[in-house]
């Protein structure tokens, strides 16, 4: 169910220190006027903002930002050539959990990425965050792989 009084939309270059404050802090809320947006960030969020393949989203109630997460659409020639999804940096406000707004994020950006033509949708999550696992579990996502990094 669609809840009619938020927005899941692009975010703005002034939502970047809520976006950010969301990120800085799982477990409470940080005041994004408490958020200093270095030049790195300005730099990550232009870059974002300016690509059609990339979608910086937030989920707000009015002015307020609830939560956010990023979306990269890329092409593929496995699946038949089709064009998947990659969802990152999922995160609500740590004083509006546990009421659906994660759910109602989800599927907003799940719906949004088969509008935009994608078959698959995938996701990486921190092997630390046993919640969040069980929350993507609920929503239908199932373990498939392992995944790699390497520190550059």
């Amino acid at each position: 169910m669609i809840r009619r009084d938020l927005a899941l939309r692009p975010a703005t270059r002034s939502e970047l220190p809520a976006v950010l404050a969301l990120l800085a802090d799982e477990e409470t809320v940080v005041d994004p006027a408490s958020i200093g947006v270095a030049e790195a960030y300005e730099r990550a969020f232009a870059a974002i903002d300016a690509d059609p393949r990339n979608e910086m989203l937030v989920l707000t109630d009015g002015e307020l930002v609830l939560g956010c997460l990023q979306i990269t659409y890329t092409p593929g020639l496995g699946r038949g050539g089709a064009e998947r999804a990659l969802i990152e940096a999922v995160r609500i406000r740590a004083d509006r959990r546990g009421g659906g707004l994660g759910r109602e994020l989800m599927e907003r950006a799940v719906a949004r990425a088969r509008e935009h033509g994608c078959a698959l949708v995938q996701l990486t999550s921190d092997k630390r965050r046993a919640d969040a696992h069980r929350f993507y579990s609920s929503l239908g996502f199932a373990r498939s792989h392992d995944g790699f990094k390497l520190t550059l």
